[in-house]
C-alpha cells in the first residue's frame, strides 16, 4: 500500500444528531470551524433562533394588555441596558470597574437577552474592533446589510467563543459556565415569565393578562425586539450618519440608533476612542447608559468611569 495512502487520517464523519442537539444547551459541543465551514448558516443549531422569532405570532392568539406592555418595555430598558454598560463597555472594553457580584449580577441580565454569553460577546466585539470593517470584520457593512444584521451571527465561524482575546474575563469560573450554558438564563427568564402571569391571571384577573401573554410580549416580543435593535449598530451605525473622527474605519454617529440603543449610535465617538464609559462626548448627545453609571457610580456600585480626555476633543473635526 502506498504510504501516504496508509498513513493519512479516515475521513471525518459528520456529528451525530445526538451531539448536533446538544449544541443548542452547552455551546462547549461546537468545535471551532474553518475555511469554507466558518461561512455556512447551520440551520438545525439556529432553530431555537428563529422559533425565537415565530414566537412572536402568539401575541395573535393572547391579545395585549398594559401588564404586558410594561412587561416587555421594562425588560427591553433593563436588558438594554445591561448589553450596552455592561456586555460592551465593561466587559468589551473595561471602561469601568465593578464589584465581582455586580459582574455576574448583569452578566446573568445581559445573558436574558439571549444575545449569547459576556466572553462570547466580549470576544467577538474586540475582534470588530481590532478589524474594523475589513474583510476580517464579520459584521461589517461590506458584506450586505443581511450578513451584517444577523447573518454573522448565524454561521458557524460564530459560534465558538475565542477564550485567547478574553483571558481578563476567561478567568472567573461562573462567566465561563454562563457562556458554555448560554440558554440557561433565558430559559429561566421565559419560565419565571409565564408563572408570573399565571399567577396574576389567578390572583388579580382584572390585570387582564396570563402566562402565556407574559411569555409572548415579555420573551419573545421583547427579545426580538431588543436583539434587532443592538444590531443596527453593526449593520446601520457603519452607513448613516455623521463622522466626528477620521478613524480607519466607516463608523458613524447617529441621533436614532443612539435614542434606540440607549447611547450606542454614538458610533464614529466609540471607534475613535473606546476606552471611554461614555459615548455620547458633547452634553447634547444623548446617552442613556452613561446616565444609569453615573447613578450606579453615586450608589456605590460601580467605580472609576474612564472620561473622555480633552485630547480626544481636540481631534474633532466637527
Amino acid at each position: 500500500m502506498p504510504q501516504d495512502l496508509a498513513t493519512a487520517a479516515p475521513p471525518s464523519s459528520p456529528p451525530r444528531l445526538g451531539h448536533r442537539l446538544r449544541q443548542w444547551f452547552d455551546s462547549s459541543a461546537v468545535a471551532p470551524a474553518q475555511g469554507a465551514d466558518a461561512d455556512r448558516i447551520d440551520w438545525l443549531r439556529v432553530l431555537p433562533f428563529v422559533l425565537l422569532h415565530l414566537g412572536c405570532l402568539g401575541v395573535l392568539w393572547v391579545g395585549v394588555s398594559p401588564v404586558a406592555l410594561a412587561v416587555a418595555v421594562a425588560l427591553y430598558a433593563l436588558r438594554m441596558f445591561a448589553i450596552t454598560a455592561f456586555y460592551h463597555r465593561y466587559f468589551s472594553h473595561r471602561a469601568f470597574r465593578t464589584s465581582r457580584a455586580m459582574q455576574l449580577a448583569f452578566a446573568l441580565i445581559g445573558a436574558s437577552s439571549v444575545q449569547r454569553g459576556p466572553l462570547w460577546w466580549a470576544a467577538h466585539h474586540r475582534h470588530h474592533h481590532r478589524h474594523s470593517d475589513t474583510a476580517q470584520d464579520p459584521h461589517s457593512p461590506l458584506h450586505g446589510f443581511w450578513r451584517s444584521h444577523m447573518g454573522w451571527f448565524l454561521t458557524r465561524g460564530a459560534f465558538a467563543t475565542d477564550l485567547s482575546r478574553v483571558p481578563d474575563l476567561a478567568r472567573y469560573p461562573e462567566l465561563r459556565w454562563l457562556d458554555r450554558f448560554d440558554v440557561a438564563v433565558p430559559l429561566a427568564l421565559a419560565a419565571g415569565l409565564f408563572g408570573l402571569g399565571a399567577l396574576l391571571q389567578a390572583l388579580w384577573p382584572e390585570l387582564g393578562t396570563s402566562g402565556m401573554q407574559l411569555l409572548a410580549w415579555g420573551f419573545f416580543v421583547s427579545t426580538v425586539v431588543l436583539f434587532h435593535a443592538t444590531v443596527t449598530i453593526n449593520s446601520l451605525a457603519h452607513r448613516f450618519g455623521s463622522r466626528r473622527f477620521p478613524t480607519r474605519d466607516d463608523s458613524r454617529n447617529n441621533l436614532w440608533l443612539a435614542l434606540l440603543t440607549f447611547g450606542e449610535g454614538w458610533h464614529n465617538n466609540h471607534h475613535f476612542y473606546s476606552s471611554s464609559a461614555r459615548q455620547g462626548f458633547r452634553w447634547w448627545e444623548i446617552d442613556l447608559t452613561w446616565y444609569g453609571l453615573r447613578l450606579l457610580a453615586v450608589l456605590g456600585l460601580v467605580r472609576d468611569l474612564k472620561p473622555v480626555p480633552a485630547w480626544v476633543l481636540d481631534k474633532a473635526e466637527r
